[in-house]
């Protein structure tokens, strides 16, 4: 099974997914983000963009080495990894799901003062590249990303109880952090 944790910069989505893998049997966590960070440093480079998700690879490798992980340990993965794009999205589930690994799509929800605040608090010069992304989240939101996941609001909530209502809802009973 996957667990993926989607949701924009700020949202909780690091943090969340090592205290979700303590909460579950046999899980680990696997970010996708290095399978980006291995096409970026191919040479000569790929054709330039702006994030990594638009090249049709990235996708299809996610879900190549989402499976031959699975096949190789069993288990759980939990993703943390932002997916704005429907499309994008729609191939990496559809991928999935061709290979018959289920899926447990939530979002980690922040409204957007607590999201900027949370990017700003991070480093003394906040990214950039991080607070772009804010009104995408917001449009993906309204318009497809709600529905297609559970959503964990964490505006209020530690990612400690974030962890653990996801793991309530995975399992379907309390969990104590096994630390």
């Amino acid at each position: 099974m996957i667990v993926w944790l989607n949701g924009t910069h700020g949202a909780g989505k690091t943090t969340t997914s090592v205290l979700v893998q303590q909460l579950l049997p046999d899980a680990r966590v696997f970010d996708a983000e290095k399978v980006g960070e291995t096409l970026m440093d191919i040479t000569p480079g790929l054709p330039a963009t702006d994030n990594f998700q638009h090249w049709p690879p990235w996708r299809h490798l996610v879900v190549e080495t989402a499976r031959r992980v699975l096949d190789y340990t069993g288990g759980t993965l939990v993703m943390p990894m932002t997916v704005l794009v429907e499309q994008y999205w729609r191939e990496i589930s559809a991928g999935l799901a061709e290979h018959g690994i289920p899926v447990r799509h939530f979002v980690l929800h922040a409204d957007q003062d607590t999201l900027r605040a949370r990017i700003e608090g991070d480093h003394p010069l906040p990214s950039p590249f991080r607070l772009r992304y804010l009104q995408p989240y917001a449009e993906a939101a309204r318009t497809w990303l709600h529905a297609e996941a559970e959503v964990i609001d964490t505006t209020h909530r530690t990612p400690d109880q974030a962890a653990r209502l996801i793991a309530l809802r995975l399992t379907g009973r309390g969990c104590r952090l096994a630390r």
